[in-house]
């Protein structure tokens, strides 16, 4: 019997490889909103995160989402996207 392979993803504050259910995504839709993802399937382009405030504002110093969405994200996107993080600890 083999074995089913786990999809790995990078997170972008810390660089670590971690499974997919691990991480939270965040999500750009084909209008260019960004928000989180908390299932995992909507359309968009994703980047992921460990599910912690450590590694999102790594994301941030380091323009981690700026960088994975190619595009400068406002501030107004981070402010949200950060009230919404504190809710996975």
């Amino acid at each position: 019997m083999s074995t089913k392979k786990v999809p790995l993803r990078q997170c972008i504050g810390c660089g670590e490889m971690k499974s997919k259910k691990e991480m939270v995504r965040i999500l750009k839709t084909e209008s260019g909103e960004i928000l989180l993802d908390a299932t995992g399937r909507m359309n968009g382009r994703g980047a992921y995160l460990c599910p912690n405030m450590e590694c999102f504002q790594k994301a941030v110093k380091g323009k981690g989402i700026d960088r994975s969405f190619k595009m400068t994200v406002p501030k107004e996107v981070y402010a949200a996207l950060e009230k919404e993080m504190g809710q996975f600890g």
